[in-house]
């Protein structure tokens, strides 16, 4: 152990157990170590005990170290046990039609079902969600409206409420007026409006391989055809790919999840964010973005979007609250660049405008700065979860398991052995009341049959322990 300076940026706690981290991952401090008691470690940093205590609890959280009675504190894992990641499926380059339906409808019927040991949903838990606050913002929005938020909203949604996001687009560096953004029902009602405004039926789309299966559902609905383009678990996108299928194939719209990808994780280099947006300027083709995991990091930062390179309009960035805040309310929203006249005047045809009340109720929110406090504490938990939920999964399932290393967002991607039919694991799963996503709905060309995704947005407890412990023995079964 070694004495540090510390930043006044981060909790003195954070800091140590960051360094303490560090030293695990690098192989300083090996499994099985035993580390400094709490009165040594106080006197090494020169911290209180509270601190010390405070920092050895948070390790302890993450699952990274474990308290021995009357023994003291022992490194109990390093990221180094890491599996291999997935392996990356290139899809065939070629256009086809989308048929994702398969199980489809089940996996949204998980939403509000009562399976205990639900891994399905890619949503927070509501005991990580500031309910209390947000109760307060719906009773203010109330009072402050003349009409009790009973009347349409503007079709370009409420004005105090773009004025949030607009200051919100700071974070990644975006600098937009509240006439630039539209408030949409949820990021996916964003990106349908995106691809109505730009496409004809027929028209083919470029997305990613694997890729979100609303997505894919939306693209089969407007008649569209999709050409998928491989994508690496850890920097996304195959720029090269995607450049060589839009010379062939005539590609019409692009569509990325650039940060936190759902369900691989990956996100991509601002490097390669950069690029993607000169490719598709270059061949002038709008890309659609969805950036809706965006504020969910486990770094130091957040990583910026496409939307900060785009100097022509042509990336319609989408986003929305449904991951970090209010999953219910449906807040999306749309910064749809040259196409603005365009996406408004679908979004009136469609459903004139979005709820009132909730875009009052969390303009309100957002103007008393809660956002950010709540975000610092649900990236937390988040992250803890994560380490958690792998550390299940190593323990649990079969030799040969790979797992994905999100830095942000809710889900693994998780490769099980060939043997295994991830669709049939489901459905043996649903038996025991653990619900799963089969891999196969990612993809258009049904690739991924023996993936999985699983969803960390539940806090690690005895049941998910107990569900994922179940999980791994229906897989050695099935193998």
């Amino acid at each position: 152990m070694r004495t540090t300076k510390f930043s006044t940026d981060d909790h003195l706690y954070l800091q140590v157990a960051d360094g303490i981290e560090k030293m695990i991952s690098e192989d300083v401090l090996r499994i099985g170590d035993k580390l400094p008691s709490v009165r040594m470690l106080s006197e090494e940093y020169g911290i209180s005990m509270g601190t010390a205590f405070q920092a050895y609890y948070h390790l302890e959280g993450k699952g990274l170290i474990e308290s021995r009675p009357k023994s003291g504190y022992y490194v109990r894992f390093n990221f180094k046990r890491f599996p291999d990641l997935p392996k990356t499926i290139l899809p065939q380059p070629v256009s086809s039609e989308v048929s994702v339906k398969e199980t489809i409808a089940s996996i949204y019927g998980d939403i509000t079902s009562h399976i205990k040991m639900n891994f399905a949903i890619a949503a927070p838990d509501a005991s990580l969600l500031p309910s209390a606050k947000l109760n307060k913002s719906v009773m203010e929005a109330l009072r402050q409206s003349k009409d009790h938020c009973i009347s349409y909203e503007n079709t370009q949604g409420n004005i105090e409420l773009r004025k949030q996001i607009a200051k919100l687009a700071f974070n990644w560096g975006g600098k937009f007026k509240p006439d630039d953004i539209i408030i949409t029902s949820g990021c996916l009602e964003a990106i349908n409006l995106c691809l109505r405004a730009v496409t004809q039926p027929g028209d083919t789309v470029a997305v990613e391989s694997p890729n979100y299966f609303g997505i894919l559902q939306s693209i089969e609905s407007m008649g569209l055809k999709v050409v998928e383009i491989s994508s690496n678990q850890v920097t996304g996108l195959d720029i090269d790919c995607l450049e060589s299928s839009i010379t062939k194939l005539n590609v019409k719209a692009c569509i990325v999840i650039p940060n936190f990808n759902n369900p691989t994780g990956s996100c991509m280099p601002e490097e390669n964010k950069k690029k993607l947006v000169e490719v598709i300027t270059k061949h002038n083709i709008p890309l659609i973005e969805d950036d809706i995991y965006g504020e969910l990091y486990f770094g130091k930062s957040r990583p910026r979007t496409c939307k900060y390179y785009d100097t022509k309009g042509l990336v319609m960035h989408c986003a929305s609250l449904s991951k970090s805040l209010a999953p219910g309310y449906r807040i999306g929203w749309t910064i749809p660049g040259k196409f603005i006249d365009a996406v408004k005047e679908i979004k009136r045809i469609s459903d004139i405008s979005s709820p009132s009340l909730t875009q009052a109720a969390i303009a309100h929110f957002l103007s008393k700065g809660r956002y950010e406090y709540h975000l610092k504490n649900l990236r937390k938990a988040l992250h803890t979860q994560c380490l958690k939920y792998t550390q299940a999964i190593i323990e649990y399932f079969p030799e040969g398991t790979k797992i994905s290393r999100p830095q942000g967002g809710f889900v693994l991607w998780i490769e099980l052995p060939r043997k295994v039919n991830a669709v049939k694991l489901r459905n043996e799963a649903i038996h025991h009341h653990i619900s799963v996503v089969p891999g196969k709905i990612f993809s258009a060309c049904c690739n991924y049959n023996n993936f999985i995704r699983i969803s960390f947005g539940k806090p690690f407890n005895d049941d998910m322990d107990y569900g994922l412990m179940m999980l791994g023995k229906l897989v050695k079964k099935m193998m």
